[in-house]
């Protein structure tokens, strides 16, 4: 039985009519439901007939939808029918290199299309089928967020370790013909994608503009538990990316008026570049893929006022410097080594609670310990090895807050 499980009714439509947490919804006006987006879809009409199961029972619940009425519903999942799960075998998969023993959340490897409408994510689009390509039409799911990693229409199924992967350029043509933006990625391996690929990359993917509206560069990152034969990139690597982007960035100013490229914030700070101003950024939120992150921190960044009981502001490897150079003395920033994952992984969404209580147990601290939202970003609200805030200030005796006023560190 398809339908979606109500967990909590927000006000709306939905309490008007009855509506109640544990209620599953069925359909609306006879259309099946397969995820939210078919709620929303669906419930675009002036007129309603729910079909609703509720403790053993299905009945419906005909009513009209006041102009601009929200919903007011919240599902315990936003796909009722499961997350399409990928079926590439990336030797560079991130969650391919967790260690076992985590929270089951953090081993689904989806390549969800509808997760990408909704959240943002990134996927292949290697898993599509006829259904899923009209329904993208009709629906007019815009925009996505697609990782290409490469554009070679040899070198990407290499990479994606799938051989049956379809040609990309004409899957990204197709969406241009159905009116969908489109945002890409592209995670460099050096010596596998850099260099002359990634410069056909950029150059066919611009191609496509305004239909796919940008391509962000992102460096591989790799635990201690990678078994590949992939690298991180070295200083000399590094350098080589930033200046052929940047490059790539000064003729696309030219053609198109906006970079269109964009290098991930790691790229600036291991060089010690300044990152670039905001309008760089051509009015685009990329900071999910690590795009221009740092430059929002310190432009949202709030002035430390006076506080007798010293602070500890914690934060990865990568970013301390920039956190120091922000807040001079007033506070105390402190970088934590990441040994769970091992020291190539430097950002501090990815610190563990047990690194944390480990490194700051050395050293004096402050009253309060402010550690960076992103370090509890799943949907449980505990850190990678599975701890809560709670848990950590109870470990170090002190007061924990998360994130900076005005800014994530």
């Amino acid at each position: 039985m398809l339908g979606g499980v109500i967990t909590r009714v927000t006000g709306g439509l939905a309490e008007r009519v009855g509506l109640q947490a544990g209620d599953a919804l069925l359909s609306i006006n006879g259309q099946p439901l397969r995820d939210v987006i078919d709620v929303r879809f669906q419930a675009a009409t002036e007129r309603l007939a729910l079909k609703v199961h509720r403790a053993g029972q299905t009945f419906i619940l005909e009513t009209e939808r006041r102009y601009g009425e929200d919903m007011g519903l919240i599902f315990d999942q936003p796909t009722f029918d499961g997350v399409r799960r990928c079926e590439n075998r990336c030797e560079f998969c991130f969650i391919k290199q967790m260690p076992p023993g985590l929270r089951p959340s953090l081993y689904v490897r989806d390549d969800d299309y509808r997760h990408s409408f909704l959240f943002g994510n990134y996927v292949t689009l290697t898993n599509l089928d006829a259904t899923d390509w009209e329904r993208i039409e009709t629906q007019h799911l815009s925009p996505l967020y697609v990782s290409v990693h490469a554009t070679d229409p040899a070198l990407r199924p290499r990479m994606l370790g799938n051989p049956a992967a379809a040609d990309l350029m004409a899957q990204l043509r197709r969406l241009a013909g159905l009116g969908v933006e489109v945002h890409t990625q592209i995670v460099v391996i050096p010596g596998v994608n850099d260099g002359a690929h990634l410069d056909r990359s950029i150059g066919d993917l611009a191609g496509l503009y305004p239909a796919v509206r940008s391509v962000s560069i992102v460096p591989v990152g790799l635990t201690r538990f990678h078994r590949g034969d992939c690298r991180v990139p070295t200083d000399e690597q590094t350098r080589a990316v930033w200046e052929q982007v940047t490059g790539w960035q000064g003729r696309l100013q030219e053609r198109l008026r906006v970079n269109f490229a964009y290098l991930a914030d790691e790229w600036y700070l291991r060089q010690e570049h300044s990152v670039p101003p905001a309008e760089h950024y051509d009015g685009l939120d990329l900071t999910e893929n690590g795009v221009g992150l740092v430059r929002r921190f310190l432009d949202n960044l709030e002035p430390l006022t006076f506080n007798p009981q010293p602070l500890t502001l914690v934060t990865g490897t990568l970013f301390a410097p920039i956190l120091r150079s922000a807040i001079g003395p007033s506070a105390d920033a402190v970088p934590v080594v990441n040994h769970f994952f091992g020291p190539t992984v430097t950002v501090a969404g990815l610190l563990t609670g047990r690194d944390v209580i480990a490194q700051l147990s050395e050293r004096e601290m402050g009253e309060t310990i402010v550690l960076p939202g992103a370090m509890f970003g799943g949907p449980e609200g505990q850190s990678l090895d599975g701890m809560w805030p709670r848990e950590i200030a109870k470990a170090l005796g002190r007061r924990i807050v998360l994130g900076w006023p005005g800014g994530e560190t």
